[in-house]
């Protein structure tokens, strides 16, 4: 008699590197607090990508006291988007979450995420998190709003506004077989979430919405690529030739889906070319040629939404590859931000969300260019 191989209903992947500080708490806030029926609905692939600290050590230990835990161990280190790819071949769940290893969940997110998979059954689920600063301090990302008020299952073309929430894979849970029919897989190196990300969305029949705080993102933390200059920041021009790639044979005549996402490249690129904890000085301005390349390459013939404000005004600099007039307006910005800091505070202050929480990730897509 043949047995048929119950599979979990989640796999939960989490490539390894240099994190043995944080790697505890990641692994436990996704195993730990599950019932017996929650429990055995998931499955931990753990990716050893080569990590050079105790890393490999720490995880043969918690695989031996935990069954749900499995490692993969990789001779090589190869980077996050193929340790994903790695652990992704060797999950058995009916749906994948990637978790990256230096951040964790909040109690209950995994037991929420079953619940909702088991409800739901979407193609794709989206999660809301929260940015944890090395002081503790806690900030809600500008696109998290646009979770709120989605019911049931949607598609893109029902809530187009989903696209333009944060385009990282965490904040995603994703079922296997339909990645599998997309054929989609994460490319080598760094903005590896680009060409995943607004693809997984664009193709989904079925996108469900989690109106909870389901992640922790750590910010700032040594060695992460948000808070590494180096050129390897110039990988998200690659990234996003292959997404407008994948754009152009899936979706050829979809003039506003183009318009849209190139609205998005733009506004991201800036976010990186401005950011001092990246981009090293020496590198800015061939970067920003870099945008100006991408802008005139893929720029809409009928236009597309542009930013207001400053925003819009660093896209139209973009636009006329003007990076002294860029390069000027970032001075000045930031003279009168530190300005604006050095100011006595009120004796009575409002709390608020950041403006730009109202208006998505990248800003207000407005008036149209």
């Amino acid at each position: 008699m043949v047995t048929e191989t119950r599979h979990p209903l989640l796999s939960v992947v989490v490539p390894v590197h240099g994190v043995e500080a944080h790697l505890h708490q990641c692994l436990d806030s996704i195993l730990g607090g599950l019932d017996t029926a929650d429990a055995a609905d998931v499955e931990l692939v753990a990716v050893d990508d080569a990590s050079p600290d105790r890393c490999g050590e720490m995880l043969r230990a918690y695989s031996a006291r935990r069954p749900a835990v499995r490692i993969v161990t990789l001779p090589s280190n190869v980077g996050l988007g193929l340790a994903r790819n790695a652990g992704l071949d060797e999950a058995t769940g009916r749906y994948v979450w990637f978790v990256d290893s230096d951040d964790w969940l909040p109690p209950g997110s995994v037991a929420a995420v079953l619940a909702r998979l088991r409800a739901d059954r979407p193609d794709v689920l989206l999660l809301d998190h929260l940015r944890v600063h090395h002081d503790g301090r806690l900030e809600e990302d500008a696109s998290s709003p646009l979770l709120r008020g989605v019911d049931g299952c949607v598609g893109l073309a029902e809530h187009p506004p989903l696209l333009r929430v944060q385009h990282t894979a965490w904040n995603k849970v994703i079922r296997r077989a339909y990645l599998t029919e997309l054929g989609l897989r994460f490319f080598p190196g760094w903005y590896e979430d680009i060409p995943f990300s607004h693809p997984l969305l664009i193709a989904a029949e079925r996108i469900a919405v989690l109106d909870r705080i389901c992640y922790r993102y750590r910010q700032g933390r040594p060695g992460a690529i948000t808070s590494t200059r180096s050129d390897r920041h110039f990988d998200a021009f690659d990234q996003y030739d292959r997404l407008f790639g994948w754009l152009a044979a899936t979706r050829p005549d979809d003039n506003r889906l183009r318009a849209e996402l190139f609205g998005l490249m733009i506004s991201h690129l800036l976010v990186v070319v401005g950011n001092d904890h990246r981009m090293p000085a020496e590198l800015r301005r061939p970067f920003f040629r870099r945008v100006a390349g991408h802008y005139r390459r893929y720029r809409p013939a009928g236009g597309y939404p542009r930013p207001g404000g400053v925003g819009g005004l660093k896209h139209r600099l973009v636009a006329a590859n003007s990076y002294l007039a860029y390069s000027a307006l970032r001075a000045a910005h930031r003279i009168a931000g530190r300005l604006r800091a050095a100011r006595p505070a009120p004796a009575t202050t409002v709390s608020t969300e950041p403006e730009a929480a109202a208006t998505g990730h990248y800003g207000t897509l407005a008036a149209r260019r």
